[in-house]
């Protein structure tokens, strides 16, 4: 399967590269990706505050001939985020090399995925989820998708263990909301939402940025809604041959992050495993005849 960079990626890739007004047009455009590239050159060159020459040097800097073609690529990648499993099943090509192993393809792919995730994920939005992770008195809350929530609680026993003040938010949006209100600026949210995005996911990340809580999504190349609303976002490829998508980069960059806030809290962390294994101990004896 040939990986092709998200537009997204193709962009934070080429920022060390963009003049001052070109870097204002990218990051206006990954703040709300991808509806803003979606308006017209002038609407874009508004909301970023420079001219529309410097929207069309902006896309001509990133490779496409004109405007239009940057709109065409955008809209193909709004039709891949909008794709159902039974889409991308029909999409799979049959196997030609009937030699090949069924499941070679696959695995050729998972690994590309997690490759292609740390080629991309920027170094500095990595250090900051890292730092903002492993501090102990900022209340931590995790949570996931219908098929990312799984995610969402191994981070959390993982991190329990290294740190306190960790909670998943469990129920449904009526629940999460209960537990909103009594977030604010000290607290920090971790979402991980990929295609087809939740509309729930999205509307908590808004709700959160609205109390000054320092929002967090781990999400796909293609950017979940939620990201719009997140003051770190860290982007997973996830296509795999198959009707689903493929968790494992997701996995690779919360394990990345459980190591991290390992390291930045040894000692602390040593403390709290060392406690637990004790209690470990202590309750297995009391089981022993």
């Amino acid at each position: 399967m040939t990986r092709v960079e998200s537009l997204a990626e193709l962009i934070r890739d080429s920022l060390s590269e963009l003049t001052r007004s070109e870097r204002r047009a990218a990051q206006t455009l990954l703040a709300n990706y991808p509806l803003q590239g979606l308006e017209t050159a002038a609407q874009f060159a508004e909301q970023a505050g420079v001219s529309t020459p410097s929207i069309l040097r902006f896309v001509g800097r990133i490779g496409f001939g004109s405007y239009a073609d940057f709109q065409r690529r955008l809209k193909e990648e709004v039709e891949a985020q909008l794709q159902s499993p039974l889409a991308k099943t029909e999409a799979v090509p049959a196997r030609a090399d009937r030699k090949q192993r069924p499941h070679d393809a696959f695995a050729k792919a998972v690994a590309d995925n997690v490759l292609g995730t740390f080629r991309y994920l920027p170094a500095a939005e990595m250090e900051a989820v890292g730092a903002t992770l492993a501090e102990p008195r900022r209340p931590l809350h995790i949570l996931g998708g219908r098929f990312t929530d799984p995610l969402a609680r191994y981070m959390t026993a993982h991190l329990r263990i290294l740190r306190p003040n960790v909670s998943h938010l469990e129920g449904q949006p009526d629940n999460w909301r209960d537990q909103l209100i009594d977030m604010n600026g000290r607290d920090v949210l971790f979402l991980i939402d990929i295609r087809r995005y939740q509309s729930d996911l999205k509307r908590l990340a808004e709700a959160a940025t609205k109390r000054r809580v320092t929002t967090i999504v781990l999400t796909d190349q293609w950017l979940s809604p939620a990201a719009r609303s997140a003051r770190h976002v860290l982007p997973a490829r996830v296509s795999v041959p198959s009707a689903w998508d493929s968790n494992a980069a997701l996995l690779a960059v919360i394990e990345v992050l459980i190591a991290d806030v390992m390291q930045r809290r040894w000692g602390e962390s040593r403390e709290r495993m060392a406690a637990i294994e004790a209690l470990r101990a202590g309750s297995d004896s009391d089981e022993t005849p």
